[in-house]
């Protein structure tokens, strides 16, 4: 028996990790990439808890993009998982990062415990970043809050997405309880071009009506910052992307924003890594590269 329990307090763990309302398990990683002699390397990569990063990878050319794998190895976030990635691209660096597999968002334990996730991108003028992640799957009952921000300076551009599946449909399991909220902020040289926030809770009016999720169980943002002629790269998308009501696409403030809003993840995944090799020759004059892990 612990001593806590003994004198009549909260029982813990002879670890030290709560297991009550307050418990906090925090992880946390911090790229920095710069350009050295016309190579992007990964100069500084800190880490706290499980959060790291392989090796830089140069499927392109040694003087092309640096990709980088964010490796998260519990494979999801649980009650009380504060997770915090940083990356900052120094000017005339050019980094790709993406994941492994699906993050996943489990679901909340007996105290209803939420999980945070905090997302900050900074790239300096001159520099270009590709965020580019695998999905994220939220179970029944998850609860937690998820804050990206991106801010650029200068000339930098940013291209990247985010993909969310709510549930387990071919198990049957439905997102029918919890509650996640996604913040999405994008700033150039300080000043807003994009603030977003959206809660996502299956019991809110919104989850069903025609008017917000539609009752529609996989959604995608994708958002391109620096896409010269953007009106002409939408045209393309629209002509080129298969035509169906679940996208659209459109440009404002500098933003190329294209949505999805639908019931299956593989034909978000496709639409959006389809829009990506249409754009990445307009927006910085390569072809699209696939990243080795996408394929095993």
């Amino acid at each position: 028996m612990s001593i806590a329990a003994v004198s009549g307090g909260p029982s813990l763990p002879t670890s030290g990790h709560r297991f009550d309302s307050e418990r906090h398990w925090a992880a946390s990683l911090a790229l920095r990439f710069a350009n050295r002699d016309e190579v992007t390397r990964l100069v500084q990569a800190r880490h706290q808890g499980p959060l790291r990063v392989q090796r830089a990878f140069y499927p392109e050319g040694r003087t092309q993009a640096c990709h980088v794998y964010v490796l998260h190895p519990p494979g999801g976030l649980v009650s009380g998982d504060a997770l915090t990635i940083r990356a900052d691209i120094e000017p005339g660096a050019h980094a790709l990062l993406t994941t492994p597999a699906a993050n996943k968002l489990y679901k909340a334990d007996s105290q209803g415990v939420a999980w945070h996730q905090q997302t900050t991108l900074n790239v300096e003028d001159g520099g270009i970043l590709e965020w580019l992640p695998q999905e994220t799957i939220a179970f029944d009952g998850s609860k937690g809050t998820q804050r990206t921000h991106i801010a650029l300076q200068g000339s930098a551009r940013c291209l990247g997405w985010e993909l969310m599946a709510l549930g387990r449909p071919a198990s049957q399991l439905p997102y029918a309880s919890g509650r996640i909220e996604q913040h999405f902020r994008l700033t150039l040289d300080g000043k807003p071009l994009w603030l977003e926030r959206q809660p996502l809770d299956p019991l809110h009016p919104r989850f069903r009506g025609r008017w917000g999720q539609g009752g529609a169980t996989v959604q995608a943002t994708l958002w391109a910052v620096g896409v010269s002629d953007a009106i002409s790269a939408i045209d393309e998308l629209r002509n080129t992307l298969p035509d169906n009501p679940r996208w659209a696409v459109t440009v404002r403030h500098g933003v190329l924003l294209l949505r999805y809003l639908g019931h299956c993840r593989n034909e978000a995944w496709a639409l959006c890594e389809q829009a990506w090799q249409l754009l990445r020759p307009r927006w910085i004059a390569r072809d699209a590269h696939t990243p080795r892990i996408w394929l095993t």
